[in-house]
């Protein structure tokens, strides 16, 4: 059996960058990527993958852009010296005998969940998924397993019901209905991870607790009338895409460790 290691890898490379305290935006994006470059190899070393999907945001507007045009309005554009750098980032990868898959007008995200939900269906054997995003957790009830980096630990189903309240299964309607800030999406107002976690933990669904927020008389049933449309479009926004046409096959994403320097 195989075992599919997909790489988050904008998720990484934003994070070292941004941890870094160096005030040069040139050096320090040279620093992160080297850094970046080296957690690639520590992840590659540690998972033993027989397959690597290392997915990079593409760039540009995406299909959700397109869908709500607030979506991530707000979020700073990443720092030109970094955007210059990745090129050779992804050659430095390509020698290592990965390719760097980014799709136009999809999100790294949305590549990762149709590439794991395709090599767990056809049975091929463990995924796992190396990134702090949120949103890739519902892949848990699909079967993946999810690697944070950064901590060295393992999220599983237990980790996402202590976090969040909800199991995997249930992570997209709860971040809908909360909303996400970052990223643009409304959710419904004054509805944290709390009260959402309570809603479909008494109601199972985002469709019935809307079929009850007619007959709720409390300030709850009125947010949940006033914001239904917004609750849908945020419903849209975070469920991953999962039929991206990947432009690449598994004989593509197949690694050999041996052709590491």
């Amino acid at each position: 059996m195989g075992k599919l290691l997909a790489i988050d890898g904008m998720n990484i490379v934003r994070r070292v960058y941004e941890a870094n305290a160096e005030t040069d935006l040139v050096i320090k994006a040279e620093v992160a990527l080297r850094h970046s470059l080296a957690s690639f190899r520590k992840l590659l070393s540690m998972h033993q993958p027989t397959h690597v999907l290392a997915a990079f945001d593409f760039g540009g507007p995406t299909w959700r852009h397109a869908l709500y045009p607030a979506y991530r309005e707000h979020r700073d554009a990443m720092p030109q010296a970094l955007k210059d750098g990745l090129p050779d980032f992804y050659a430095q990868l390509a020698g290592w005998g990965l390719q760097a898959v980014s799709v136009p007008e999809v999100e790294a995200d949305d590549v990762i969940a149709t590439a794991v939900l395709r090599w767990l269906g056809e049975g091929r054997g463990e995924a796992i998924v190396a990134s702090t995003d949120k949103d890739l957790h519902v892949l848990i009830d699909a079967g993946a397993m999810i690697w944070d980096h950064f901590r060295s630990e393992w999220h599983d189903e237990k980790w996402v019901e202590e976090k969040f309240g909800v199991p995997p299964a249930q992570l997209a309607e709860l971040l809908a209905l909360t909303g996400d800030a970052a990223d643009g999406v409304p959710g419904v107002s004054k509805v944290g991870v709390k009260t959402a976690a309570r809603l479909l933990q008494n109601y199972g669904s985002i469709d019935r607790i809307m079929s009850g927020a007619g007959i709720l008389k409390d300030a709850m049933g009125e947010r949940l009338r006033k914001d239904s449309a917004q609750l849908e479009m945020s419903r849209k926004l975070v469920t991953l895409k999962t039929d991206v046409r990947l432009g690449v096959t598994w004989n593509v994403l197949a690694f050999d460790s041996g052709q590491m320097p």
